[in-house]
């Protein structure tokens, strides 16, 4: 059954491109892993709330934009593995630095479970 790793984190504004740049060099690591597909969304329409939203769970200061992303696995089993081996592949250890703030992205697993079309 497919599987999601759903990502949400703050980006510098500024950092935009800088920031696409990066989602696309990392594409052909994670394809190459096993994902079927990778979105990164850049926030446009992202309201304020009372509670929560997106701006909070990330600590979004006001130079920065939300993104929302998710990776597209087969399976369970194919994301597991991908990420124990990207844990020990020592290229994950020179990636060039991050255009936002790791600490702050936020990240899980999800099993759909409803899917229409």
């Amino acid at each position: 059954m497919t599987y999601y790793q759903g990502f949400v984190l703050a980006v510098p504004t500024a950092n935009k491109e800088e920031f696409i740049s990066h989602a696309k060099e990392a594409w052909p690591y994670f394809k190459k892993k096993g994902a079927l597909r990778m979105v990164e969304c850049w926030g446009e329409d992202v309201p304020h709330g009372k509670e929560t939203d997106f701006y909070r769970a990330t600590k979004c200061k006001d130079d920065e934009t939300p993104l929302f992303s998710w990776i597209e696995w087969p399976d369970r089993a194919t994301a597991d593995k991908a990420n124990a081996e990207m844990m020990e592949d020592p290229a994950m250890q020179e990636m060039p630095e991050m255009p936002f703030d790791g600490m702050r992205m936020m990240w899980g697993g999800f099993s759909p479970v409803v899917d229409e079309s």
